[in-house]
């Protein structure tokens, strides 16, 4: 059974070594507004709701060839406001890592003090994408930045940050090995396998988007799960648009025998490659 196609992402919870240090880049580099914080834990976006959660430990150590994020992707409403993020990329120095068209997007690349990976991207209308005899065919093309830079109509204002429209658009995380993780995330999540991408890494999807989540093995094939003193995720939301959704989900995981925790907000539980999940409804 397929997941409801208005199927979207929440937010993402990552743990970082030091909050200060997190809080500026998130703020000063990507404009995001700190919604909420406490002793240990800080939640971060654009308009009403959290893109972006964070949890420091001082302790936390990058753990290079093991499974958890690839990155997490930031979706711009527009074309300008990829501009506004990229001029604002620019203006405080930020060091960017890489730049693509795929075709169904533009994206940037870049990585947070602890090493985090991070796309932000917008996408082009779905009429645009690139298909052949029916089967999508995302690429990984030049950017023409000059291009995007070029829909600002001079130097935006600095106090001005993320669109409130701005969201979690996918998540892109490491797997052990390809194949379990495209069974449970098709038959158990139930999203719709879109892409293969050389044999190491797929694109699937609710409701016929690009990619709501990519997986990957090029941290290696059977690369084991980040220890707990690990800086990187902690888990990714996927929000369904009702209770009876998610009543339908449980069933699925149920019959397949994953094993899930009943939260309040949800269930919680772990891909093949111990990926952490929170499933809501409604929110």
């Amino acid at each position: 059974m397929a997941i409801h196609p208005e199927t979207k992402l929440g937010h993402v919870h990552l743990t970082v070594a030091n909050m200060a240090r997190s809080l500026e880049f998130y703020r000063q580099s990507l404009g995001m507004q700190v919604h909420w914080q406490n002793n240990e834990s800080a939640g971060l976006g654009a308009g009403r709701r959290d893109i972006l959660r964070l949890t420091e430990n001082p302790q936390a150590r990058r753990v290079p060839r093991t499974t958890g994020l690839y990155h997490f992707a930031v979706l711009t409403p527009s074309r300008p406001e990829l501009a506004r993020s990229l001029w604002r990329l620019a203006k405080t120095q930020t060091p960017l890592q890489g730049f693509a068209d795929h075709g169904v997007s533009e994206a940037i690349y870049l990585a947070d003090p602890d090493g985090n990976g991070i796309e932000i991207y917008r996408d082009r209308p779905r009429a645009e994408w690139p298909f052949v005899n029916g089967q999508l065919q995302m690429v990984t093309d030049p950017l023409d930045t000059d291009a995007i830079l070029a829909e600002l109509d001079g130097p935006p204002d600095e106090s001005v940050g993320l669109h409130p429209d701005t969201v979690l658009g996918h998540m892109h995380v490491h797997v052990s090995s390809l194949l379990p993780a495209e069974e449970f995330y098709q038959n158990v999540i139930g999203f719709e396998l879109m892409q293969h991408f050389g044999g190491q890494a797929a694109f699937l999807s609710a409701g016929g988007y690009h990619h709501h989540l990519g997986i990957n093995t090029w941290a290696g094939v059977g690369a084991p799960p980040p220890p707990a003193d690990a800086v990187g995720l902690r888990y990714f939301v996927v929000e369904l648009p009702d209770e009876a959704e998610l009543n339908r989900l449980v069933e699925r995981a149920r019959r397949a025998n994953w094993p899930f925790e009943e939260q309040a907000d949800g269930i919680f539980g772990r891909d093949p490659s111990q990926n952490g999940i929170l499933i809501t409804a409604g929110q």
